[in-house]
């Protein structure tokens, strides 16, 4: 079988060396970390270096970050009615940009009447006036913006959100998952109160999360109780393996983050240089800051099914925008909030690029892509004859 082409980063990475190494190791320890004993104390230890890795790279101590399953599950405890400050009230309404990953948009504990969306520009980037206008409408709110988006890879301006949403007396909490590893940041940076990351989009294993807090942020209720585990926020015994593997890919990915960045932004722009002699080719927030690794674009008479079989048949994987439980494509809600017709949503191809990505794979990914044009740009003129 030839070999393949993954440019499907932003949905999830392969499993760093780093990582694996880390996760062979941890289950070979049979104590439970909640365990006095010496075997216990090993595990334990596995956990909270795990905890610190993560801590440092985005500013933050190591008592600051709970570990979770993963990035939904981080999100729905972020979203929580009454959290607060120490000195101030808490928070009643949730406020959510348009274009955040549906683990946001299905608004964790808030009630349906509770949430409102922000609208964003036609580059997807957060309107800041309208915010500004939900904010005034009522009591606290909590505000969740994601730092860069999983499908176009605008990345918002978050010190600009963070400052409208304290000055109202809110929150913010920034989903950060997909710009941890590709972009600097920290807590300091953004403003948050609360950042959400996962695991598998930096080289860690599915199924391992982390919320992180900063000073004085309270009121924050565990889903699951019956356990004094991560501080009392999270009961039940830790996924050791997961959390050391997380730990590990989180120090190699800092150790290569500038590196990796400057390299694969050069890959990017040569996949959207070629990607642009496609005649009427349209990338998507384009003329905004963006992460270094995605490309999301279609071309006239595109639809994104089609495309994503037909790079599919040619060995490159793609993505139809953020990854779907059901593997179907669906229209893009992320597009439609940004004001682009139906049948553009509909049309629209995510590549995304990471650490391993080589010239080879995108020398290949555009000989897939002009031939998969060719047959598109000649149904769409058939159909328009």
């Amino acid at each position: 079988m030839a070999e393949r082409v993954y440019l499907d980063w932003n949905a999830t990475t392969p499993l760093r060396a780093e990582a694996k190494a880390a996760m062979a190791a941890a289950w070979e320890l049979s104590g439970n970390p909640s365990s006095v004993h010496s075997e216990g104390r090993r595990a334990r230890r596995l956990v909270e270096d795990a905890r610190d890795a993560v801590a440092k790279a985005v500013g933050r101590r190591a008592q600051d970050v709970v570990f979770l399953s993963g990035g939904t599950e981080a999100n729905a405890l972020a979203l929580t009615p009454g959290l607060r400050r120490a000195a101030s009230a808490p928070v009643r309404r949730l406020l959510v940009s348009a274009i955040e990953h549906a683990s946001v948009l299905a608004g964790g504990r808030f009630s349906p009447d509770a949430i409102s969306a922000i609208h964003v520009t036609r580059a997807g980037v957060i309107d800041l006036d309208h915010l500004r206008a939900l904010l005034a409408e009522g009591p606290p709110a909590l505000v969740s913006v994601m730092l860069a988006n999983n499908e176009t890879g605008a990345i918002q301006p978050m010190a600009d959100v963070a400052g409208i949403v304290h000055a109202a007396g809110g929150l913010l909490h920034v989903d950060a998952i997909q710009a941890f590893g590709k972009i600097p940041f920290d807590l300091a940076s953004t403003q948050a109160d609360l950042v959400t990351l996962s695991a598998h989009k930096i080289g860690g294993p599915k199924g391992t999360g982390a919320l992180v807090l900063a000073d004085g942020v309270e009121g924050l209720e565990a889903f699951l109780r019956g356990g004094g585990q991560e501080h009392g926020r999270r009961a039940g015994t830790e996924n050791v393996a997961g959390i050391a593997g997380y730990g590990a890919a989180v120090k190699a990915a800092m150790a290569a983050l500038k590196a990796d960045a400057a390299r694969v932004r050069g890959l990017r722009d040569r996949l959207e240089h070629g990607l642009r002699q496609t005649a009427g080719l349209l990338v998507f927030s384009d003329d905004v800051k963006r992460l270094p690794n995605t490309v999301l674009f279609t071309a006239p008479g595109m639809k994104a099914e089609t495309a994503v079989i037909g790079f599919d048949l040619a060995g490159v994987a793609v993505s139809s925008g953020s990854a779907c439980s059901s593997g179907k494509v669906q229209p893009s809600h992320v597009l439609e909030a940004m004001g682009y017709r139906s049948d553009v949503s509909q049309g629209a191809v995510r590549l995304s690029l990471g650490w391993s990505t080589t010239e080879t794979d995108v020398d290949l990914a555009l000989k897939a892509w002009r031939k998969l044009a060719d047959t598109l740009v000649r149904g769409e003129r058939r159909n328009t004859a």
